[in-house]
């Protein structure tokens, strides 16, 4: 019988750049994106979700809802959650640099130091563990509010289930908290981001299996 999983669109390279501008509009109005981002050009904005997408399809794998693009999520197993800068080299993220100006690649420096407690966080919470990570997950402003976002998420739930490795994400705000919640995720711990002072959430689903 055909997994959740399997309805879903598995993105190739062919489509990173489509499928950056669809995560590019999904966070735009962002708290902590539209913070970061707050003096760039929306065509910036696109060219740096292409990392996350390039990222994961190096060492995990980027789904759509369907061929349209609709909504993605990326996913990587936990180990590889760190982009570092080796890992980022080899999967075609810093190539990206030429297309980004000068004041796009100040702004990177940035963001690692806004997301380095996010990233210790999880190492600290998950140590030793077998997880996924979701690296991103966005729908289409145009798509919102129709399921999508269930969609995906309720893949990851199945496989999470039926192969016992539980599933790790953040988000930026409360109103996704509690869909993610309603999903079985639970809350671990909420922190401030640094320099932006805007919260975020950490928040991890354990395996169900019936009976």
């Amino acid at each position: 019988m055909a997994s959740e999983v399997d309805e879903l669109h598995l993105v190739t390279r062919d489509e990173i750049i489509p499928a950056a501008a669809v995560l590019a509009r999904a966070f735009e109005t962002d708290p902590v994106w539209s913070k970061l981002f707050e003096d760039l050009p929306s065509d910036k904005m696109a060219v740096w979700f292409e990392g996350p997408v390039r990222y994961c399809l190096k060492y995990g794998r980027v789904y759509a809802t369907s061929e349209r693009l609709e909504g993605l999520v990326a996913v990587v197993p936990g180990d590889l959650s760190n982009m570092t800068a080796w890992r980022s080299l080899r999967s075609g993220t810093l190539t990206m640099a030429t297309r980004m100006g000068l004041q796009m690649m100040r702004q990177a420096s940035r963001l690692m130091r806004v997301f380095q407690p996010m990233d210790a966080d999880r190492k600290e919470h998950m140590a030793g563990r077998e997880y996924t990570y979701v690296m991103i997950v966005g729908v289409d402003p145009e798509h919102q509010g129709q399921g999508f976002g269930g969609k995906m998420l309720r893949a990851l739930i199945e496989e999470s289930d039926r192969t016992g490795v539980p599933v790790y994400l953040e988000t930026e705000t409360e109103e996704n908290l509690r869909m993610y919640e309603h999903f079985g995720f639970e809350l671990l711990q909420v922190i401030t981001l640094p320099e932006i002072e805007l919260p975020l959430w950490e928040l991890l689903r354990e395996p169900r299996r019936d009976g």
